[in-house]
């Protein structure tokens, strides 16, 4: 079994950063690739993004790229999401999630383990 623990999240002003961090431990050899969501209130879940766990190969989705990446430190078993100028439609719960298979995939369904959260606030 993956444990996902998120970490990084907090209150930043508007056009600010933040870096969220997900350690994962456990069995991370069965990590085939490890993703980010969020979830505003009322709102569904929505992907951000995705990293290979094996390597370096990344997907944003377009309404996040350009101001969001995807990165990861593997002797540390994290996986970062670096977010630049932030704005108030940001804000939400964001989650990492993992998945067996070395494959893209969008699709919460798709992924089996996951974090327990971290909010971010973004202030107008």
């Amino acid at each position: 079994q993956v444990r996902l623990v998120e970490s990084g999240g907090g209150l930043v002003q508007a056009g600010g950063s933040l870096r969220l961090s997900c350690a994962a431990s456990g069995r991370t050899g069965n990590i085939g690739a490890l993703a980010w969501f969020r979830q505003a209130p009322g709102k569904e879940r929505e992907f951000l993004g995705l990293i290979l766990w094996g390597d370096s190969l990344t997907r944003l989705e377009d309404s996040v790229r350009g101001r969001f990446t995807i990165s990861k430190n593997i002797a540390r078993n994290t996986v970062y999401l670096q977010m630049n100028n932030l704005n108030p439609e940001d804000t939400a719960a964001y989650y990492c999630a993992a998945r067996r298979l070395r494959e893209f995939s969008r699709s919460a369904a798709d992924f089996g383990s996951w974090g327990q959260g971290t909010q971010v606030t973004v202030s107008s």
